[in-house]
């Protein structure tokens, strides 16, 4: 992050909370949140920096955050930093990444399962609290109270985990909330109310998070950059998917998904090996299937910061009207967010690269 700049990057020890550096000068910043997914921060150091205070970004027990404005806008765990060139590059990632170096040594997360008809939110705060639980692994990640009619588990394929497996808790969550009917997670950051530490959190949403947004738009000739690609592609067009789930040989689970549409048959085989419920496995199946019958999307866009969609107006999973022209495509709809990344040091001004995804008919809640 340059001088110039708004805003800072603060980073702080995972046990302590000490606070290692109010204004670490971090270049080529970007940083952004993920739908069902950790988010990712990257950036550069000078390496006087780093050789002067080894501490400050010690990898897998350093925190660090972003500030724009007095608000948090992103926080996570710091993973990666090594030289390369004349720069050292950083590369972090949010909350839940945490969990992809966690497993259930215990079995059943030291006696919160195995599940039957659970609610998946329920699920969820089971791990993160068996997470937090270990003695040195607790992240002070506070997870919502949200609950949802969406369950796992019958008594015929009870959800389990189990020590022998080797599976991080990652993976756990990630089946939880990767049907179509599951709920929605992403990690935020804020301030707490008294301005004194940063309170991290796993948000859940159901039916899903985010909202439809009237206030605000992405549009070509406004706030879009570029022209954005769209492409075109038979490799991943399919009428069959095959989605194979857990086992091994004939006993793994599979599920297709298939539509006769007068064209030339294409197959699409999508493994799912975490997956141990057949239910599961068809509604991922069906998803993928609804994905790849799609020639031609737009996916991503570059906007800048105006008042048609101000950064920090909108988040992840949320539905923008979206209206993209130039000589190759004409599209116009609701697209929802699954991710973005700020680029506050882009040539020209800060730009926010957008993830898009269709906006399907999903329920609104009040999250």
């Amino acid at each position: 992050m340059t001088a110039s700049a708004p805003g800072r990057v603060l980073t702080q020890h995972a046990l302590t909370g000490a606070w290692l550096s109010h204004a670490l000068p971090v270049g080529d910043l970007e940083y952004g949140d993920e739908l069902n997914g950790p988010g990712t921060l990257t950036g550069t150091l000078a390496p006087r920096l780093v050789s002067q205070s080894p501490t400050l970004l010690d990898p897998g027990t350093t925190l660090i955050y972003v500030e724009v404005d007095d608000q948090i806008r992103w926080g996570g765990l710091v993973w990666d930093v090594r030289p390369k060139g004349d720069v050292f590059t950083i590369e972090a990632a949010g909350w839940s990444s945490y969990l992809m170096k966690r497993f259930d040594l215990d079995g059943q997360c030291g006696g919160r399962g195995p599940w039957t008809y659970t609610d998946r939110c329920q699920v969820v705060r089971d791990i993160w609290a068996y997470a937090q639980s270990i003695p040195d692994g607790d992240l002070g990640v506070v997870v919502d109270a949200t609950t949802s009619t969406s369950t796992i588990g019958t008594p015929a394929e009870r959800f389990n985990s189990n020590w022998w497996d080797g599976k991080p808790l990652g993976d756990m969550v990630d089946e939880l909330v990767s049907a179509e009917a599951s709920p929605d997670y992403t990690c935020t950051t804020a301030w707490n109310t008294a301005r004194t530490a940063p309170v991290r959190r796993i948000r859940l949403g159901w039916p899903r998070l985010g909202a439809r947004r009237t206030d605000i738009t992405f549009e070509s000739g406004v706030n879009i950059l570029d022209d954005p690609e769209v492409p075109f592609s038979g490799d991943e067009y399919a009428q069959v998917v095959i989605g194979l789930g857990d086992g091994d040989g004939s006993a793994r689970k599979r599920q297709v998904s298939a539509v006769r549409n007068g064209r030339l048959r294409l197959e699409h085989t999508q493994d799912f090996a975490q997956v141990k419920t057949n239910d599961t496995l068809a509604k991922l199946t069906a998803a993928e299937h609804s994905r790849r019958m799609v020639l031609g999307s737009v996916d991503q866009i570059t906007i800048r910061n105006t008042s048609s969609a101000p950064f920090g107006s909108w988040q992840v999973g949320d539905d923008v009207y979206t209206r993209v022209r130039n000589p190759w495509v004409n599209y116009t709809g609701w697209r929802r967010i699954t991710g973005w990344t700020i680029r506050p040091d882009a040539e020209g001004g800060p730009q926010a690269v957008i993830d898009l995804k269709p906006a399907d008919a999903y329920k609104y809640g009040g999250v």
